[in-house]
């Protein structure tokens, strides 16, 4: 495993994170353009895209996910375009809107889950649906695992025939009232993930200051990718903000370096998701 590439995925912009929390969160089409483009420069192959309404609250506005998806694929070669399909703040009829326009990849949620104000809602019609649109239009799945039941959602997507045996698997650690950020949980999922979906790559995800210690554990667990970004989390330090997703790219490098791995290249990443060049 020693200097074997890691795929740097950064969560840009969220639906929750506004200016007044920190004023390098892009919300324009043209800011996250920037925004991907510095944090591709400072390593990233992956760009986890959510897009929002000129008033700050999230979209489902297929147009402006597809703007986006342009200016990355013409300024960022080789970057792997990932949609989100979550909820928070969205129809649940519109969450699929902008699978038409094909981005690489697109995070999937197989269950539900307590989040600090809501209740995240995947019941499995919408699951089932989105997965299906998924398939039908060439998009490759990210899992979001936020409960040990979710892989089992996974599975039952794998043997109805909706995506193959090795899809990309991301743990979701350290939302409030979810699943807490407790390394021998971590433990627990990745055995469980290698019983249920031995093929499937994996990473996962710290929220807010659990972010480095996440990513450490991940890191020295093996993982094939680690998350970063202003979605997740706002600060470098207690007391200091970002000041850009590509500043948080730059820590994720390092942390990548210390474990004697390396920052996978557009072509390595690309090859390491079973995606085409």
């Amino acid at each position: 495993m020693a200097e074997a590439p890691v795929v740097v995925a950064v969560a840009i912009t969220g639906s929750v994170p506004r200016k007044k929390d920190n004023p390098a969160v892009p919300i324009s089409v043209a800011e996250q353009i920037e925004s991907t483009h510095e944090a591709f420069e400072a390593g990233a192959t992956l760009a986890h895209i959510h897009v929002r309404n000129d008033d700050e609250t999230p979209s489902s506005d297929p147009d402006r996910f597809a703007a986006v998806q342009e200016g990355l694929r013409r300024h960022c070669p080789g970057m792997i375009v990932q949609f989100s399909t979550g909820g928070r703040g969205r129809d649940p009829s519109q969450r699929g809107l902008s699978l038409r326009h094909r981005p690489d990849m697109a995070s999937l949620s197989t269950g539900s889950v307590n989040f600090p104000s809501i209740v995240y809602e995947n019941h499995a019609t919408l699951v089932t649906d989105l997965a299906t649109q998924m398939k039908d239009f060439g998009v490759r799945p990210e899992i979001e695992i936020f409960d040990l039941s979710h892989l089992h959602g996974a599975k039952r997507l794998v043997e109805a025939g909706l995506m193959d045996a090795r899809p990309h698997v991301q743990f979701v650690m350290g939302v409030q009232n979810a699943m807490p950020a407790e390394a021998h949980l971590l433990d627990i999922l990745l055995a469980e993930l290698r019983r249920v979906l031995p093929e499937a790559t994996w990473t996962a995800a710290g929220i807010g200051r659990n972010q480095a210690v996440v990513m450490d554990w991940a890191l020295a667990r093996g993982a094939d990718a680690v998350r970063t970004g202003l979605e997740d989390n706002i600060r470098v330090t207690k007391d200091r903000l970002a000041a850009s997703n590509a500043e948080l790219v730059g820590l994720a490098a390092e942390s990548v370096a210390r474990h004697g791995r390396r920052v996978a290249t557009p072509a390595q990443a690309r090859a390491l998701l079973r995606l085409a060049a």
